[in-house]
């Protein structure tokens, strides 16, 4: 990545350049070589689902980010999890995915497009890890496709999520779309995530936003008004965690208020095996937070019979 600052005319964008800044500060090795792709899979509507494909053996992990997020939100744990092959997928209207015409971002439609990028790229993933949105169309996943979720990993979330709970999520996703410059997009970014680094939120910017011809910089996901089919309430989905066959763990963050107990106990009652592990110093963003703290977790969870 060069060395300019973002508002410089000259500066480029590489997505792969800043994996050493993800190593430096967590403490991870770039030795040996991280092998890292794009890959783009065609939708049979014309569209196509966008996804990182880390490393050169059968996918073991795949890894689905949260609403307003995009693949890079998973870096530092797919550095930390190396050599395994993992998929880290832009669910649609998000990083380089499709948008979608008919504006439908709801986890059941998302699932569809995971399944068929699956399908062909992933078949025999051992685990499906999805944080917030994430975790939601992972668990849609789970219940319609149990042959391609053979353990399941759900990040600060369950269909009991209220928009009241996630207020903060909220307020920052349904901000402003433009910025004047880098710096007024970085200060919008650090205010709402004032626990990380400002390297971290550096990095995310530059994934997850763009500095148009004019200077300004504007967010890439699709910010449109959502679609008539949208706008589903999650709760719908309770009946998904029930019909799940695959054991499920429920990451929750310490610091987070998307996830209560109430929600625990009806993740419970529908599933009396699933296990909930909180992750001390984490928000809603667990891989953002603590990401070295996941991959041991996540480690833990590939090496369960």
């Amino acid at each position: 990545m060069s060395d300019l600052h973002p508002d410089h005319p000259d500066f480029v964008y590489d997505e792969f350049a800043l994996l050493g800044e993800n190593c430096e500060e967590y403490g991870l090795q770039l030795d040996p070589p991280v092998q890292v792709e794009r890959l783009h899979h065609d939708l049979d509507d014309g569209r196509s689902l966008s996804a990182i494909r880390w490393g050169r053996d059968a996918v073991d992990v795949v890894l689905l980010h949260g609403g307003a997020q995009n693949a890079h939100t998973w870096d530092t744990v797919a550095l930390g999890l190396r050599p395994r092959g993992q998929l880290a997928v832009d669910l649609p209207g998000h990083g380089r995915s499709s948008w979608r015409d008919d504006r439908r971002y709801d986890p059941m439609a998302a699932a569809e497009d995971v399944a068929a990028l699956m399908d062909e790229h992933a078949p025999d993933a051992q685990v499906v890890v999805g944080m917030s949105l994430g975790g939601l169309t992972a668990t849609a996943l789970a219940a319609a496709r149990p042959d391609l979720v053979r353990r399941l990993v759900v990040v600060d979330i369950t269909p009991g999520v209220t928009r009241d709970k996630a207020a903060d999520v909220h307020a920052f996703i349904e901000g402003p779309q433009s910025f004047a410059d880098f710096g007024e997009i970085f200060d919008r970014t650090v205010e709402f995530n004032p626990t990380r680094s400002s390297a971290s939120l550096r990095r995310g910017i530059l994934h997850n936003a763009h500095r148009r011809e004019d200077g300004t910089w504007s967010w890439n996901y699709d910010r449109r008004p959502l679609g008539a089919g949208d706008g589903r309430d999650p709760a719908e989905l309770w009946d998904a965690i029930s019909a799940i066959r695959a054991p499920i763990l429920l990451l929750r963050g310490a610091d987070s208020p998307v996830v209560d107990d109430d929600d625990v106990s009806e993740l419970l009652r529908r599933q009396p095996d699933a296990r909930v592990v909180v992750v001390d110093g984490a928000g809603h963003s667990i891989q953002g937070d603590r990401p070295v703290e996941l991959v041991a977790l996540l480690e833990a969870e590939l090496t369960q019979d």
